[in-house]
Formats: C-alpha cells, structure tokens, sequence
C-alpha cells in the first residue's frame, strides 16, 4: 500500500493523464527501411486503462510527437483525449483538467522526461517510471518500479484504484465480464 501522503493524493484522482513515449513504451522509436515508425506497447497498460475506465476514471495522453500511432493506440482502449504533438504539456494538462471539470488536485499525470516536469508540477499525483532521469524523480510523488513501457501505467491504476478502495470490485467485474463464469 502507498504512503499516507501518496494514498490521499491518489484516492482524490479523477483524470489520469499519461505520456506516451517512455511511459506506455519504453521510449524506442523503431523505423523500418521505408520510415514507418514502430512501437510496442505493453497489455498490461491497456487492461489497466479497461479497469481505470470501468472505475470512472477519465484518460487522457499528452505526446510532443505527432504520430498517428498515440491515436490509434487510444483509440483502441478508448481513452477520453489524445493530444498529438503538445510540447507544452503543463498547458495541456491544464486544458483537459478544464475540459473534464476537475480540480488540479484531481489529476494524476505521469511522464518520464524532461519536458514533462511542467505537468508534473501542477498534477495532484505526479508519477514518473523507473527508468526516468533523477530530475524527473525529484518532483514526482510517486516513481513505479515497473520501467516506461512494461507495465508502469497498470502500476499507477492499481495504485489509484486500491487508494479509493474500488480495485478488488473493478477487478471481479472486469474478469466476470471477459473471463467468464
């Protein structure tokens, strides 16, 4: 269970806002001879994202790149908001927490580098993954043990879900849903 400080931080939560690059992959960008950009994301990221939503959560992802890759990846879990190419991430935190009609102190951002120091600023969770420069640790509330891309944004729902105490029903109903019985 996460510290006092960090458990009520997290049980506030109400928009989970994410990096793409370094948090749902693991920051590799992969071309192919004819420039198509490739990137893996991890499964247990996207059931995390099923599970966030099924609690209430609303999703949003904030990338500086313009790929369209970020876009059909949220499309298919069906997140709420896809910002493409926001290299001001602390503006477009601060534009979704309006859109969404929620308290900064209702946002959990979670990034891995530099440039999302700002957002991490003004979240009321700020999460970073393992693997993120010690810059980026030193404002973080909360850094995963899982690295960007395997696992880490799962981490950071379970988290939030345990801290408001609706983790264990969300599950069961997740797996009655897709797993039967």
């Amino acid at each position: 269970m996460p510290s006092r400080p960090v458990a009520a931080r997290a049980k506030k939560i109400r928009l989970l806002v994410m990096d793409v690059d370094g948090v749902l992959t693991d920051g590799r960008m992969i071309l192919s001879e004819r420039g198509d950009e490739l990137k893996s994301f991890h499964t247990h990221d996207g059931i995390g994202l099923a599970l966030a939503k099924r609690a209430g959560l609303r999703t949003a992802l904030v990338t500086g790149e313009s790929s369209p890759i970020a876009k059909a990846r949220g499309t298919k879990l069906g997140v709420d908001s896809v910002v493409l190419g926001a290299r001001r991430k602390r503006e477009s935190v601060e534009a979704l927490r309006a859109e969404f009609g929620v308290a900064a102190d209702a946002v959990a951002f979670i990034g891995d580098d530099l440039l999302d120091i700002p957002a991490l600023q003004v979240a009321g969770l700020a999460v970073t993954v393992a693997d993120a420069p010690a810059a980026v640790k030193a404002v973080a509330h909360v850094v995963t043990r899982a690295r960007g891309g395997h696992g880490a944004v799962r981490e950071l729902i379970e988290l939030i879900l345990k801290s408001q105490r609706s983790w264990q029903e969300v599950v069961d109903a997740y797996v009655r849903e897709h797993g039967g019985r």
